[in-house]
């Protein structure tokens, strides 16, 4: 068991103490990881990548009950705050713009991980929304690999990460 598990299973007993002992294990980990998604963000963007840290672990924090099942389910958890802090961020940022035009994307022709201006993330985001209600596990690997910036090898080593229904099928 890992020291981030043993710790998140005191959180499921009510341990109080061990919120404090968390966030120093896995802030360098977050924080590598935001910054390897900001550095795929535009020139000018505002959020930095120890702010996105901050705002995801505050959001994490601050869920009533929050209880994560191990080291994966947290990362996943954190993914999805950070995923939705950007999100925020570039709806804020496109609704500034007047009479943007929206366009359509093929997803097999684009190169997920290199999408940098709002528009385009408000449509991931979107079509992210609806591809979850199809297969909630190959989103989930999707918010990994694109909003926490995880390889495909680190996801596949997370435990208890459910394979997409293609995979399932085959």
């Amino acid at each position: 068991m890992s020291e981030v598990t043993r710790i998140l299973d005191g959180l499921k007993q009510g341990d109080a103490k061990s919120t404090d002992e968390l966030l120093p294990l896995v802030y360098q980990e977050l924080r590598r990881l935001a910054a390897q998604r900001m550095a795929k963000e535009g020139a000018g963007h505002t959020l930095q990548p120890t702010a996105l840290v901050h705002e995801a672990w505050l959001r994490l924090a601050e869920g009533q009950n929050q209880q994560w099942d191990n080291r994966g389910h947290f990362f996943a958890a954190a993914a999805e705050a950070m995923r939705r802090i950007l999100i925020e961020n570039a709806r804020r940022k496109h609704s500034l713009k007047r009479g943007a035009k929206v366009e359509r994307l093929n997803l097999e022709e684009l190169e997920v991980a290199s999408i940098s201006d709002p528009e385009t993330m408000l449509l991931v985001n979107d079509a992210l929304e609806k591809f979850e209600q199809e297969d909630p596990a190959a989103a989930q690997l999707v918010k990994l690999r694109f909003f926490a910036g995880l390889t495909r090898r680190s996801t596949s080593l997370l435990p208890n990460l459910p394979a997409p229904s293609s995979a399932r099928t085959s």
